[in-house]
């Protein structure tokens, strides 16, 4: 190994995430490229470095660092050097030249120990110079927490979180109560709090850790859809995850709702707890509906006059349901329409549209994701956006605070709002949405209440409709047009628990017949490739395999996998990177697996100058891997409408291959065709629920490949994995005593 010492230039790349850095040294008047893994760095740090030379194919000679030290500047030279590179904030060159001119060699005492002194310098005032000698001090011990964060484990980016948040009582939280980290930051969670405290030897029956536990078990059962969970349930999830007798548990639930961390509350003589937030959120969604729920002045004549017109005009004949719809979104101001496939939702949609126009009135059309959105703008010929974009998202952090810009303080100006496909809202979605809701506006909420529940916590459509607390409109009658689609015709009947004939007869419903997964496999990359595209009129990457499962012969993954091999094959030509299970490559179709409104997208223009920026991706947003760049170890993916994102390798984990996704991931999605192995599962996971919003996903052809035994049997089993939440009952209790509210 060799050695080189010189001063930070100037930083060319730095991933926040893991510290890895290019640099420009400056040694002896010669520059040298470095790179490495640093845990901290500023331009203008005296830097001692060991390492060897590396030839990069593109970027020429490079030092790349194996061990490093920071020394402090020495001579007056480097003195000045570091004051002006911009280490400290405020210090310019020719600043940073007057204060090394006053104090020569003596600076940086002057700045640690006397820095009321740096005063005595023009330009500098007392405040300025408590500002300079803070900054020192706090990169000083910046690095030092650094390296104390990282025996633990911690990486770069979390170390920096911690270290801002808690400042000097960095060193006592993480010694006496790691698992405070859990609920102040995010990215920590209970299991690195929980591995810190192991290696710091705090005690497996300590309340810190019990209570952090309790939260985390609610946590989790957030991400499995549950805004609460019975008493003995998570009594019992607690019990396991933290090794502790089940009184150790109980016993911390009385201080614990006292403390605001938990609400107790008892449904149906069973006792539920909620982490605070989810009950508040609940609480509060159930009252702002309420809240909506007006009667308007407006009669039927009226109604029915103004639809007649509308017809006329479109050429759209409605029926009595529909009719209805029409009449209660004009005089309530809060009223849910649901219905499943072919039964006019649209049609329905299209005349309320058109009957609020005719009244002079705003209207805002929304829905859960991008995909959603722009089919509602097709289908009504009217802009539809994301819930996430008519809220204005800015970036905040992710939950209750999610940083929207639309809020009470600055509500949604419109008249009336229309949110379509509101199986997929969660109950913090519903939440952010209503906020930004004043009273007087009127709310139409459009959804197939039979499709899976959203993939976030809570039932709220289902909850709605089962509560009573407004008017609700079923949309029962299949349409002519529709009824000539076997998709249509299928998914009712299994809708209703009726056997599906599977004799392959129909233009776009089949069913393949096979016994052995392998063989499902290789069908379903005939399909893709060969046979439907074709059929369908699409590309390859547009027909979308769905299955019920991440894991087994037929789940997700192994399925991505093999897919991915034939699908995009590798090349001399495609970039790739590793990342845990998973090998991305350019070209590959990916989806994003959790909202992040933090992470900054843009739209180049056909030149790759940005016309339009904007933040926020979210779970179940589908793209495509445009570069992978090994250099500065980012992985460029371009989603729909063009929008670009940048992503560090680090942040691969958000990621997973989408040549086939889940049932859960494609609700609110159409695709012009839908290909589904099906062979057998877990009976909880493969029931009439999930085939039903399987098959209603495709726009063109579905063709399932398989068991067509356990494809019956599936229509049969209604059991589905129960999820707890209390909208429905909190906006029972609101009704049921109106002056409380």
């Amino acid at each position: 190994m060799e050695k080189i010492e010189g001063y930070v230039d100037h930083i060319i790349y730095r991933n926040q995430e893991n510290g890895y850095t290019v640099m420009v040294l400056t040694s002896e008047d010669t520059e040298i490229t470095c790179v490495g893994t640093f845990s901290y760095i500023g331009e203008g740090e005296r830097l001692e470095a060991e390492g060897t030379y590396i030839a990069h194919p593109t970027y020429g000679e490079q030092f790349r660092v194996e061990t490093y030290a920071i020394r402090p500047p020495e001579d007056e030279e480097s003195v000045e050097r570091y004051l002006g590179s911009g280490a400290i904030k405020g210090v310019g060159t020719a600043l940073a030249a007057r204060i090394v001119r006053r104090f020569r060699a003596d600076t940086f005492r002057i700045i640690e120990e006397e820095p009321e002194r740096l005063a005595e310098i023009k330009g500098i005032s007392e405040r300025k110079a408590q500002e300079i000698a803070q900054q020192t001090e706090e990169k000083r011990e910046l690095r030092q927490a650094m390296i104390f964060l990282q025996k633990y484990g911690i990486s770069m980016t979390l170390g920096v979180k911690i270290y801002q948040k808690y400042g000097i009582d960095t060193y006592r939280i993480v010694q006496e109560n790691p698992y405070q980290m859990a609920e102040d930051i995010t990215g920590v969670g209970f299991k690195i709090a929980d591995e810190i405290a192991r290696r710091v030897g705090i005690h497996t029956d300590s309340d810190f850790r019990i209570r952090s536990g309790i939260l985390y078990v609610l946590q989790q059962s957030a991400g499995e859809g549950n805004t609460c969970l019975p008493k003995e349930i998570l009594t019992r999830r607690a019990c396991d995850l933290l090794d502790v007798l089940p009184e150790h548990i109980e016993k911390h639930y009385m201080d614990m709702g006292i403390d605001r961390k938990i609400v107790l509350k008892e449904m149906d003589g069973t006792v539920y707890v909620y982490a605070s937030t989810y009950y508040y959120m609940e609480a509060n969604a159930a009252a702002m509906l309420q809240g909506l729920h007006v009667t308007y002045d407006v009669s039927d004549t009226e109604v029915e006059y103004e639809v007649k017109k509308i017809e006329k005009k479109t050429g759209m004949q409605l029926d009595e349901r529909q009719l209805q719809a029409v009449k209660e979104a004009a005089r309530s101001g809060l009223v849910v329409i649901t219905g499943g496939p072919g039964t006019g939702k649209t049609t329905t949609i299209n005349t309320i549209i058109r009957y609020f126009d005719a009244q002079g009135m705003d209207i805002f059309l929304a829905a859960p994701t991008g995909r959603a959105a722009k089919r509602m703008s097709e289908t009504t010929g009217y802009e539809a956006r994301t819930i996430h974009r008519m809220l204005e998202l800015n970036g905040g952090a992710e939950g209750d605070n999610a940083g929207f810009e639309k809020n009470e303080q600055n509500p949604l100006e419109t008249d009336v709002i229309i949110v379509d496909e509101m199986s997929m809202v969660d109950i913090t979605l519903l939440y952010a949405l209503l906020k930004a809701i004043v009273y007087g506006t009127r709310l139409i909420l459009v959804g197939d209440a039979d499709q899976l529940p959203s993939v976030g916590p809570g039932c709220v459509l289902r909850d709605i409709i089962e509560s009573g607390a407004c008017k609700v409109v079923r949309l029962t009658h299949i349409f002519r047009q529709a009824s000539q689609s076997d998709i249509v015709v299928n998914a009712h009947k299994i809708n209703r628990g009726e056997p599906v004939i599977l004799d392959n007869k129909s233009r776009d419903f089949f069913f393949l017949k096979r016994q052995d997964a392998n063989v499902i496999i290789s069908i379903c990359i005939q399909l893709i490739q060969q046979k439907l595209p074709k059929y369908v009129d699409a590309k390859p990457f547009d027909i979308q395999v769905l299955t019920p499962m991440r894991k087994g012969l037929l789940g997700v993954e192994r399925l991505n996998t093999i897919l991915q091999q034939y699908l995009n094959p590798p090349s001399p030509d495609k970039q790739e990177r590793e990342y845990g299970q998973m090998r991305f490559r350019e070209g590959d179709k990916v989806m994003q697996t959790k909202n992040n409104y933090q992470i900054e997208w843009q739209v180049l223009s056909r030149y790759g100058i940005p016309v339009e920026k904007g933040m926020g991706v979210f779970n179940g947003d589908m793209g495509i891997v445009k570069e992978i760049n090994t250099f500065s170890e980012t992985m460029t993916v371009e989603y729909e409408e063009g929008k670009t994102v940048e992503y560090p390798f680090k942040q691969l984990d958000e990621l997973e291959l989408a040549y086939a996704i889940t049932v859960h991931k494609a609700q609110g999605s159409e695709y012009p065709a839908v290909v589904m192995p099906l062979l057998s599962g877990p009976r909880m996971l493969m029931n009439r629920n999930l085939l039903y919003t399987a098959i209603t996903r495709a726009k063109k052809c579905v063709t399932l490949v398989g068991d067509d035994v356990f494809f019956q049997q599936m229509i049969e089993n209604v059991s589905e994995k129960r999820r707890y939440t209390g909208l429905k009952e909190r906006l029972q209790e609101l009704a049921a005593n109106p002056m409380e509210n």
